[in-house]
């Protein structure tokens, strides 16, 4: 009974402590988007590339997403995968955006600067490996971490794709892979998106809030 009653104390420790870790990972991670976003969006402005806008629009996406990670820690699993359902949402309609822009690109653009995209886009995989880093332990931990984990996994995919895009628009003179590479981060950002949702729908459906969190919702 008492070796019972202590295994059950040591485990709603553990589960703190895990909880505490993450909401420092969360504002870490949320605050180096936030201002990778302004930087990168910046540069992509200058460039004239719609691949670094794209990214840049991602990372902001993405601190709204930590946000609401932040949000949902300690409210339970119907929070946890409220706050998912909305970070799927998000990503969406930013894929939806990137293609409309992407659409004008192809209408009205000029090549980029590579130069300024290999910079911009450099620092921003600098900062995006070491949100993934962070971010590695807790991948598993619940439908909230997982979809965190999974926007700063697409970040760095996006992030590789950008400077590949610069290292072919500065060989062809060309913008399309610029344009080429904004069209693959929009279907990533799409398909994360169904991902996270089709995950966090049912879960959402299926947990009962407790009393507690039924006042905080009042």
């Amino acid at each position: 009974m008492a070796d019972d009653c202590c295994s059950k104390k040591s485990n709603t420790l553990a589960e703190l402590a895990s909880k505490k870790d993450q909401r420092r990972v969360l504002i870490i991670v949320m605050v180096v988007n936030a201002v990778m976003f302004g930087a990168e969006f910046g540069g992509g402005l200058l460039a004239h590339s719609s691949a670094l806008m794209a990214d840049s629009i991602d990372m902001l996406g993405d601190a709204l997403v930590y946000a609401l990670s932040l949000y949902a820690l300690h409210r339970g699993a119907r929070w946890e995968a409220g706050a998912a359902i909305a970070k799927g949402a998000i990503i969406l309609l930013f894929g939806i955006a990137v293609l409309f822009e992407i659409g004008d690109k192809i209408i009205n653009g000029l090549p980029p600067s590579s130069a300024m995209m290999l910079v911009f886009g450099s620092l921003a995989l600098a900062a995006n490996l070491t949100c993934l880093t962070m971010l590695w332990r807790f991948r598993h931990a619940n439908v909230n971490m997982s979809s965190t984990f999974e926007c700063s996994r697409n970040d760095v995919a996006s992030n590789i794709g950008v400077l590949v895009a610069a290292g072919l628009v500065a060989l062809t003179g060309s913008a399309w892979p610029d344009i080429a590479v904004g069209s693959i981060i929009a279907v990533i950002f799409l398909r994360s998106a169904w991902r996270i949702l089709s995950e966090a729908i049912p879960v959402w459906r299926s947990s009962t809030p407790s009393s507690a969190n039924l006042a905080r919702e009042r």
